[in-house]
């Protein structure tokens, strides 16, 4: 409770009357600009909840005076920016991906959409510059399974790879290993056979053969490779899953059958275009 109200003596300001172990609160009063602040700033929150949505209900909130939505300002915003862009996207639909790469004004259009899109859909798994990672595709060297050409990008993204898509790129490499088609230690002969084609190993006479009877047809002599048929090339030292003589070894043992999703079903084929466009740009594509 409060108890004499005094005048200190050396400020000469009235206490409130409290004390705690000897110590006396003086009655300083606020500054009166910082009162005047507070009241302008009260005023300012009772026009403010009066005229914008501000209060919840049980089923939804206040409208306010002016009627004023963020969400239609945003569904305004993004309507004008469609319309913007409409005509460069059916100028895209319509133009062949050659002619979008020899038109400056289309292709800069196609590079921002589709370098979007590629953030918004692919980076996941390819990475954010496309550099790719174990199991998925680098698209900034020159090695292309399935061909780096713009059409042959454009033709993978729309169909993908191992789906349910009835055009899309289908190879199965066989499980040499798992169905018994070859024994651990013919895998192994073969393996080093492979690696032997960019240098990392010696080959053996046993190796060679089981390569040419298993793995020609589809891996071409030398191993260079068929991206008709998804075959990659086995001689450039770059690869998919890793090219250690272990991991190349699974691969051949248990096989590697990746698959990506054809886009056809989910992104429009402007928006596709742009997407080739911008993968095509990335530096390894022919």
């Amino acid at each position: 409770m409060p108890t004499k109200i005094e005048k200190d003596t050396l400020s000469g300001q009235n206490t409130t009357g409290h004390e705690w172990d000897g110590v006396k609160e003086l009655n300083t009063p606020l500054p009166t600009w910082w009162v005047y602040t507070f009241y302008a700033c009260i005023a300012f929150a009772v026009v403010y909840c009066a005229l914008y949505p501000s209060w919840p209900w049980l089923t939804g909130h206040t409208q306010g005076l002016l009627g004023y939505s963020s969400r239609a300002e945003l569904r305004q915003e993004l309507s004008a920016q469609a319309k913007e862009r409409a005509s460069f996207v059916d100028r895209i639909r319509t133009a062949s991906l050659a002619d979008i790469r020899k038109d400056p004004e289309l292709f800069n259009f196609a590079m921002a959409g589709g370098r979007s899109a590629f953030q918004t859909n692919c980076m996941q798994c390819h990475g954010a510059g496309g550099g790719g990672s174990t199991g998925f595709p680098n698209l900034v060297d020159d090695d292309w399974i399935w061909g780096g050409s713009i059409d042959q990008i454009y033709a993978t993204i729309e169909h993908g790879i191992r789906n349910s898509d009835d055009k899309s790129r289908q190879s199965m490499m066989p499980r040499f290993g798992v169905d018994g088609l070859l024994t651990g230690a013919q895998v192994a002969a073969v393996t080093d056979y492979v690696l032997s084609l960019s240098g990392k190993a010696k080959a053996t006479p046993e190796g060679a053969k089981i390569f040419e009877e298993q793995c020609v047809a589809c891996h071409k002599t030398g191993g260079k490779g068929d991206q008709e048929l998804g075959a990659p090339n086995l001689s450039d030292g770059i690869w998919l899953y890793g090219g250690s003589r272990d991991a190349i070894y699974r691969s051949i043992f248990y096989a590697r059958n990746g698959s990506m999703p054809a886009w056809s079903g989910r992104l429009d084929e402007a928006t596709m275009k742009m997407l080739a466009v911008y993968v095509h740009s990335l530096g390894g594509a022919r």
